[in-house]
C-alpha cells in the first residue's frame, strides 16, 4: 500500500495527490496536522531520507523558530522532538511505498518510481 503523507492544503501535496489521481495509483492519504505522526514513523523516515531533506528549512514555521531550536534540530532527536510539535516544518509530501521513503514531488522521479 501506498501511503502519502503531508497536509491537504499544501499545493506541493496538491499536485502529487493529482499526478497519482491521473496515473491510477491507489495510495492513502495520511494528514500528519490533523492525524499526527508519531516519533517511531519519523524516526523510520530519518532512517532512510537525510534529516537536511526531511526538515523543511524554507518554510515560515522554520523562520519563526528561535536559533536554539533550529540548532538543535540538526540532531536527529532534536529534529523528531522538532516535527512532533510542529509537522508543519517536515517537507512534503513524504511518500512510503514498499518499504522505501521518498520526500518531496518531481513527476519525473515519481514516474520512474512507478514504472510509468
Amino acid at each position: 500500500m501506498i501511503t502519502l503523507y503531508g497536509i491537504p492544503n499544501c499545493n506541493t501535496v496538491k499536485k502529487a495527490r493529482q499526478w497519482l489521481a491521473d496515473n491510477g495509483i491507489d495510495y492513502h492519504f495520511h494528514d500528519f496536522k490533523k492525524q499526527g505522526i508519531d516519533a517511531e514513523r519519523l524516526h523510520a523516515w530519518a532512517a532512510q531520507v537525510p534529516l537536511a531533506k526531511l526538515v523543511n528549512r524554507q518554510g515560515t514555521t522554520w523562520r519563526a523558530l528561535p536559533d536554539e531550536v533550529k540548532t538543535a534540530a540538526d540532531s536527529l532527536e532534536g529534529a523528531v522532538a522538532l516535527m512532533l510539535d510542529k509537522p508543519s516544518v517536515i517537507k512534503r509530501p513524504v511518500l512510503e511505498w514498499d518499504g522505501k521513503t521518498g520526500v518531496g514531488f518531481a513527476e519525473a522521479e515519481w514516474a520512474e518510481r512507478f514504472g510509468l
